[in-house]
This record gives C-alpha cells, structure tokens and sequence, in this order.
C-alpha cells in the first residue's frame, strides 16, 4: 500500500468520528471517544503496509484533516 493510498484510508476513516465529534461538548466523554478510537485502527493499517514510523506525522495530518472536515460535513 502506497502512503498516499494509507493516507486517504486514514482521512475516510476519521470522517464519520469528525462528524460525532462535532456535536459533543469539547473534553466530554463523547469528544475524547470520537477522537481516540480511529487512532488503534490508524496504527494497525500502518504496520500492516509495512510503511515504517518517519511517515506517522502525514497519518497526523490526514487524521486532523478527516476530524475536521467530519465535523464540516454536520454544519
């Protein structure tokens, strides 16, 4: 799997929790929840590619990107 390929993966699965995460109130059970699941599953597709650990920070910015444009998707 190619970073570009993990790097939409990870963007895809981050918009559905964005979208949870918009309507909870910031540091709430509900928020942290939305924000921290998807990170396990981010890891896990990352060692399964076989892509090593200098490529984490682009999965950040496209787990941040997938977060914020999921909470655009309810406003």
């Amino acid at each position: 799997m190619s970073i570009n390929e993990l790097m939409l993966i990870v963007f895809l699965i981050n918009l559905p929790f964005g979208y949870l995460r918009s309507n909870a109130a910031r540091f709430s059970r509900q928020w942290m929840i939305a924000v921290h699941v998807p990170v396990p599953f981010v890891f896990l597709l990352r060692v399964l590619s076989g892509l090593n650990w200098t490529v984490i920070p682009l999965l950040v910015l496209s787990d941040i990107a997938g977060q914020i444009a999921g909470g655009k998707l309810r406003k």
